[in-house]
């Protein structure tokens, strides 16, 4: 169990009142879910009834188990999912405790009334800062609040960055949630601060540099980062993009701001700017890379990124390319990269005995000779030999492995020897174990593939090696695999372009063409051949072969990678089929799964080592990670890449363990964006909570009243003009809108309660939204319209709605903020000159580009209004737009009734199944026509298949619809028209 802090114990007594609704805004790392765990368990009884919203599967988990350690056992935190019954859900929301449930699940209990409202003592809700008026969040508080004016509402949030953007936003979260009281501790919170520097751990800050090619890249990637983000804000002049600068591109919500600042003008970009937009968040996941990938992998995700730019998904070139591929910075990236991984020299050619004489680069008995005229001892050149025996016979002739590893590999080896030294000589000091904590060292990384590549290099690391080779095996392991990897890719590209040369499996015999004869594609490639390995000799006794040029050229980082993959490819075919892979061809594949799998191989090894020869190997989570702490109590620990998170979570470990030494290797590569990431992450949560302050001290707090109090109005229904002097009816039915149940993912059924409508969930077979007995609304969002286009389900659902409604709707939504247009502007582009005489007519050749394009959604919907006449659209520029919408038109009209619109399209008795024969409704399904959902309609129409073939046209229309009762008819009296026509 988790000890208290004193400013966790100051912070509870602040927000642990019942009385009280509060909103807790704390920094990451602090112990936020510590609170939150021990505030529910004092509020932990079977006489109250506690929700907790907005916690994720991984969370929930995490506090129940917490929540087990803290003594809520009985029965402890219940989560409900979608698997437990509406009735289940009734009995556990009767009997109280802490239960965990999701948003969609609770406004549908709550608007249905399977939950008692007024009986709930309090809300938790997590990560306030997603709070708007549109989540589901803010749904539930305005119900909660209309039924339970005495419950409280607690409200938690440690990302302050999230509510600095926009007009007041600590206000607007505070208005949605109903709340008047707001905490905020940051780290520098002279609470937080007197605590935690009481008892600081021992922090050895290691600043590694990066090797010359990393740097090179490094340079090179922000180099490409700033010219794409100047060429945005150039073509995009109108925009207030001056704010976006390098720094702010390390962090992944950058690419957010980009895009919401973009949104409303996306359809007016052209794709030049929308390609910009996607090369930024490649270019910023390429510098995380380049420190957290081996060069293998870096090298592959290049050569991927290269394909992907140059052709599309269908194999065709693709119009619209990064500029930044195009940059020599980008050949630096491609070049070095490469070069990290290998060097390809040239084969040795044939010299004749005329010729000038020529060392070959390779040739060490020359250069040894060399060496010794010169006077220079020969010792390393037995090395060179013996590395030159040892060369792997899977490896080319022509490649020289490079394979640089990560310079914080060596450092972390280094740092687990220092370890282990020091765990000796506290062992020959002392005569007693320390009585706090253990000796397993904890090893933390910033994602799981970065946990899995260390755990791999120290599994295969050599202790005897020098530095800069201590995972040579483990490299050479993936080399072998990149090879492989290599060589597929070009053996399942060649025989499309060239079917006579195959790499399938190896050719020992000669090939088909004649001596002598060579094709000219391979002429040009051994001239090629020969051109580049005159660069690469070194010649004695004259001047060189070949003049290089005084400025280097740009070399095409496809056309290259594509001759080292033919190059690769060619040496594969002449060598053995198991050269690469052994006899189990996904032998490599399954070695890879089983090697990012580290949690399962911990966990099976976990007890069954000492803790001094244990090496935990993980990545860094959220709130996680103070339980990781608290279960291996670690002395050591090795930050393998900086967290600010951790670093505070480091701090409040060390203060709730006290007379326990901890010490700290912080690793960070210097100068990189690693260490600019770092200081910018801690620069902007200041800058944030400092704006939270700031804000708080000038802020209007709202004053909330009952929306639906002193509503005299609703109650008078409406003015009929039939009556005479249009007179007001009284009505006691309140104005409705029936919602399906999925439309709950939707914002539009939380902005149609807050416009005062009465919003009844149930499950509908035919349309989305009833307003009145005559009105049905399938509404539409933009993917969602395109999709059921591309389907034909949106085709079913206009007929079903023109059988069963008078007036059927489908309404087209758009989002707010976004462009109000069904296609770009690009695509929208027309030429409206007036022909004229002066240059003849071409003559048509074939279809255009425009004749084979698929028809436009326009297209689309001018067809479906053609088949369904009595459909309309309605085109809604926002949810708060459809609001509005649908007051107007429920104006002078009666209310639905829910019963109806539920049996509508659905079994109408319950009982429908019992006593059906199984194979005349299959048989009946089988007909054209006759779908999923409207079987059962069709069923209680007809008693038999029989009775539907018996009946004439119109009576099939009249059942299914026109055009579906056509092609059911048609398909049932195919025969009898053949026998007429005989």
């Amino acid at each position: 169990m988790s000890i208290l802090l004193p400013f966790h114990k100051s912070i509870l007594e602040e927000i642990h009142d019942p009385a009280t609704s509060d909103l807790l805004i704390l920094a990451r790392g602090l112990g936020l879910r510590r609170i939150i765990c021990t505030l529910m368990q004092i509020y932990d009884s079977k006489q109250s009834l506690i929700l907790l919203l907005n916690a994720s599967p991984e969370e929930e988990t995490a506090i129940g188990d917490e929540l087990g350690i803290m003594g809520c056992r009985r029965p402890g935190l219940r989560i409900v999912g979608y698997e437990m019954g509406k009735r289940d859900r009734q009995d556990l929301y009767k009997n109280g405790g802490l239960i965990s449930v999701t948003s969609r699940i609770l406004i549908v209990d709550m608007l249905q009334s399977d939950i008692p409202t007024e009986l709930i003592t309090g809300i938790v809700i997590l990560h306030a800062e997603k709070v708007t008026a549109l989540s589901l969040e803010a749904f539930i508080v305005r119900l909660y609040r209309e039924k339970n004016k005495a419950g409280f509402l607690k409200a938690f949030s440690d990302q302050p960055e999230h509510i600095t953007s926009g007009m007041s936003p600590l206000k607007n979260v505070m208005k949605e949630l109903q709340l008047r009281r707001v905490h905020i501790y940051p780290r520098f919170h002279e609470d937080v601060k007197k605590t935690l520097e009481t008892r600081k751990a021992d922090v050895i800050e290691l600043y590694q540099d990066l090797t010359e090619p990393m740097e090179a890249i490094h340079h090179a990637i922000v180099q490409c980062m700033t010219v794409t983000l100047s060429e945005l804000k150039r073509s995009n002049k109108t925009l207030e993009l001056d704010d976006l600068n390098i720094e702010s591109a390390y962090f992944r919500s950058f690419d957010a701001v980009v895009r919401r600042q973009l949104d409303p003008v996306w359809h007016k970009v052209g794709p030049r700017t929308k390609q910009l937009v996607g090369d930024l968040a490649t270019l910023r996941r390429l510098l995380t890379y380049l420190l957290s990938y081996d060069a293998l992998a870096f090298h592959a995700y290049l050569e991927t990124l290269v394909a992907s730019n140059t052709t599309t998904a269908t194999g065709a070139a693709k119009q619209h390319q990064s500029p930044w591929m195009l940059t020599d910075a980008a050949n630096i990236i491609f070049s070095t990269a490469k070069r990290r991984c290998y060097v390809l020299t040239a084969p040795k050619p044939t010299v004749s005995v005329t010729e000038r004489q020529v060392i070959d680069i390779d040739d060490e008995d020359a250069w040894a000779a060399l060496d010794e005229a010169h006077g220079i001892m020969g010792s390393n050149s037995k090395e060179n030999r013996k590395q030159k025996e040892k060369k792997k016979p899977w490896i080319p002739d022509n490649m020289s492995p490079v394979l640089e590893e990560l310079p914080k590999w060596d450092l972390l080896a280094d740092v687990l020897q220092e370890i282990e030294e020091e765990l000796m000589r506290q062992e020959a000091l002392s005569t007693r174990p320390p009585t706090r904590g253990t000796n397993t060292v904890l090893v933390m990384t910033s994602s799981p593939r970065s946990s899995t590549l260390v755990s791999e290099f120290l599994g295969e690391m050599d202790g005897t090696a020098p530095k800069g080779s201590r995972g040579r095996s483990m490299m050479e392991r993936k080399l072998r695999r990149y090879l492989y990897w290599k060589g597929e890719n070009a053996r399942q590209k060649q025989p499309r372009h060239q079917q006579t040369v195959q790499f399938s499996a190896p050719q020992p015999q000669p090939s088909l063409q004649p001596e002598g004869e060579i094709s000219e594609a391979l002429k040009r490639k051994d001239k090629a051949r020969q051109e580049r390995s005159a660069n690469r000799r070194r010649v004695r006794g004259g001047a060189p072969m070949a003049v290089a040029p005084s400025k280097p050229a740009v070399v095409d980082p496809k056309v290259e990678s594509r001759d080292d993959a033919d190059e690769i490819a060619a040496f594969l075919a002449n060598q053995p089929s198991d050269l690469l892979v052994s006899s189990d061809a996904d032998a490599l594949l399954l070695e890879a799964l089983l090697s990012s799998e580290a949690e399962i191989d911990f966990d099976a090894h976990y007890g069954l080592l000492a803790p001094s020869q244990m090496v935990v190997v993980r990545a860094y989570t959220d709130d996680m990670d103070d339980q990781i702490l608290a279960e291996l109590q670690p002395r050591f620990i090795v930050m393998f890449e900086p967290n600010l998170d951790f670093v505070r979570r480091i701090e409040v470990y060390r203060n709730s363990n006290p007379g326990m030494g901890v010490r700290v290797y912080f690793m960070v590569y210097q100068l990189s964006c690693e260490e600019h990431k770092y200081l910018a992450g801690l620069r902007r949560e200041k800058e944030s909570f400092e704006k939270l302050i700031k804000e708080r001290g000038s802020m209007l707090l709202p004053i909330f009243e009952d929306k639906h109090a002193g509503k005299s109005d609703a109650v008078i229904k409406t003015i009929s003009t039939r009556l005479a002097g249009g007179r007001k009816e009284l009505s006691t039915v309140a104005s409705q809108v029936i919602v399906d149940m999925r439309e709950f993912r939707s914002t539009l059924p939380s902005l149609i309660h807050a416009s005062g409508l009465l919003v009844i969930p149930a499950t509908l077979t035919v349309g989305d939204y009833i307003l009145t007995p005559d009105i049905c609304v399938e509404r539409k969002s933009i993917p969602d319209l395109v999709a059921s286009f591309n389907s034909g389900r949106l085709y079913t659902q206009c007929e079903l709605m023109s059988v069963h409604y008078k007036q059927p709707i489908l309404l087209i939504e758009f989002e707010e903020n976004k462009a109000f247009s069904l296609e770009t502007v690009a695509e929208s582009a027309k030429t409206y000159t007036k022909p004229t005489n002066k240059y003849p007519a071409k003559k048509s050749t074939g279809p255009t580009d425009s004749d084979r394009a698929p028809p436009s959604v326009q297209s689309k919907l001018v067809l479906l209004m053609l088949h369904f006449p009595r459909v309309r659209i309605i085109w809604s520029s926002s949810p708060y737009g459809t609001a509005d919408i649908f007051n107007d038109l429920k104006a002078n009209a009666f209310e639905p009734d829910p019963n109806r619109a539920i049996a509508i399209g659905a079994e109408e008795d319950l009982d429908a199944g019992a006593g059906i024969n199984a194979a005349a409704e299959e048989l009946l399904r089988c007909l054209p026509g006759v779908t999923a959902k409207n079987v059962k309609y069709v069923m209680s129409k007809v008693g038999s298949v029989r009775e539907l073939c018996e009946l004439d046209r119109k009576g099939v229309q009249g059942i299914l619809g026109v055009e579906p009762g056509n092609v059911c008819y048609d398909f049932m009296h195919r025969g009898e028209r053949k026998k007429g026509a005989l």
